[in-house]
């Protein structure tokens, strides 16, 4: 099998450029973080005598909550109340974003008793942000 010069001379170059990119290519840059959590935590309680709250710690670590209002009434399920929730959650939000936080994970969690038979439980969901120091 005969290689041809300038196939072989293409090749090299060819192999020479993309060694030449490749270690010519910026270093990742690492980013150092602040972070920042806010929890929801909403109370599944039939007659709407549980609690539910956000819970939101600041620079110095304090518990700051905001009372959200329940899932139930005495009637069943408040859907106003659920709205309401939502406008309050989505508020908070948007309070973190326009002070250059980033959304940057939420995560969900249902704890509820195993020898749950009236329908008690616990919604609970965390929002992490973080931004650039």
């Amino acid at each position: 099998m005969k290689i041809d010069l300038r196939t072989l001379l293409i090749g090299l170059l060819a192999g020479a450029l993309i060694a030449v990119t490749w270690s010519f290519r910026p270093e990742p840059q690492t980013t150092a973080f602040a972070w920042r959590q806010f929890s929801t935590i909403e109370s599944v309680v039939p007659g709407g005598i549980g609690r539910s709250r956000i819970i939101i710690s600041d620079d110095a670590e304090q518990e700051i909550g905001k009372d959200l209002l329940n899932f139930y009434s005495l009637t069943g399920i408040n859907f106003k109340n659920i709205a309401n929730n939502d406008r309050l959650i989505v508020q908070t939000i948007d309070d973190y974003t326009s002070q250059g936080w980033e959304l940057y994970t939420v995560t969900t969690g249902v704890q509820s008793p195993a020898e749950n038979k009236g329908g008690t439980g616990i919604y609970m969901t965390r929002y992490l942000f973080r931004r650039p120091l």
